[in-house]
């Protein structure tokens, strides 16, 4: 709808006057082939009773319409008109295309947006000041609130459900395929491509790590320790088959002959930093896959990889390994 003649300062030209509504144009479109030119809100809600145009009865749809020419627009931005809260109290004249951004400065304004003096704090429409109720807004804000983290907790609850399931399934189908082993060559080279993948998806989920200093290295963790790693590989997702041989070389006798005595650790020092690393989550541990360490020489890898444990404590297992961002 346009807005009222009344509200503007002097006559207004007859070209501005919206032939529907009768007021100045608001939002004009225009219809290109007849030039006539209305508001835009009048004219949609015409053309949704009778595709036609008002003035001369053409024939007419909502994607026919045109915004107007520039000469036009700039016409009505001269206007003066007075504030939409003239009634509330505002005496102020300002162009038409300024009035927006008066409206929502303007004092007088009703709904313009105020913060509560009363303690609350909230952001609240001026006309409901008066009306305001910390205590009872703050209660319905928190229920509100909540009643997202619930419904946030249920659409998690339900993904983990959905994604368990996945994986539920995709073991089941792995367990075929290995069933399917004896009987089956080509199935035996299929499974064992899938645990590579398994294995090498993994290594990309984790992050890269920096041993710092690797003369904190547990070489024989003890059963407790073992018990703590092997639940975070679990939980960072390692793949099952993986899991038994990665914990078994987590001890020094099953480490490669490059490593598995302090002689020879200390001949390959000069190597360690070759070593592509990434932790195990949560623990000053981190994994050595093949998959990622094929540049490596014999002597210091093994497959699939090992695991290596780093002294924990506040104060001698501090900074012994760093997280790498590439």
């Amino acid at each position: 709808m346009g807005y009222d003649v009344v509200r503007f300062r002097g006559d207004v030209d007859e070209e501005l006057i919206c032939p529907i509504c009768s007021g100045v144009l608001e939002e004009p479109l225009q219809v290109p082939k007849c030039e006539h030119t209305f508001c835009s809100r009048c004219i949609k809600e015409w053309i949704n009773r009778q595709p036609s145009c008002p003035v001369d009865r053409m024939q007419i749809s909502v994607s026919d319409l045109k915004p107007v020419p520039r000469i036009l627009r700039n016409l009505l931005c001269r206007l003066t008109i007075t504030c939409d809260n003239n009634r509330y109290g505002c005496t102020v004249e300002v162009k038409l295309d300024a009035l927006a951004a008066h409206l929502s400065e303007c004092e007088h304004n009703p709904t313009r947006p105020v913060s509560c003096k009363q303690g609350c704090g909230l952001v609240i429409p001026k006309d409901e000041i008066k009306d305001h109720n910390c205590v009872k807004e703050l209660r319905s804000l928190i229920h509100s609130q909540a009643q997202k983290i619930s419904e946030f907790q249920q659409a998690i609850a339900e993904q983990k459900f959905q994604i368990n399931e996945q994986k539920r399934e995709l073991q089941l189908l792995k367990d075929f395929m290995r069933a399917m082993r004896s009987c089956n060559p080509a199935m035996k080279a299929v499974c064992e491509q899938m645990e590579r993948d398994d294995v090498v998806r993994w290594s990309n989920s984790l992050t890269r790590a920096r041993i710092l200093r690797w003369g904190g290295i547990i070489s024989t963790p003890d059963p407790e320790l073992q018990a703590s790693v092997r639940s975070s590989l679990t939980e960072s997702g390692c793949p099952a088959h993986l899991m038994e041989e990665l914990m078994e070389h987590s001890h020094e006798c099953n480490w490669p002959r490059g490593l598995n005595s302090l002689e020879t650790r200390q001949l390959n020092r000069r190597h360690y930093e070759n070593y592509v690393c990434k932790r195990i989550p949560g623990k000053q541990a981190v994994v050595a896959l093949q998959c990622d360490n094929f540049h490596m020489s014999e002597d210091l890898m093994i497959i699939p990889g090992l695991v290596m444990i780093f002294a924990n404590g506040s104060n001698f297992g501090r900074g012994l390994l760093e997280d790498v961002t590439d």
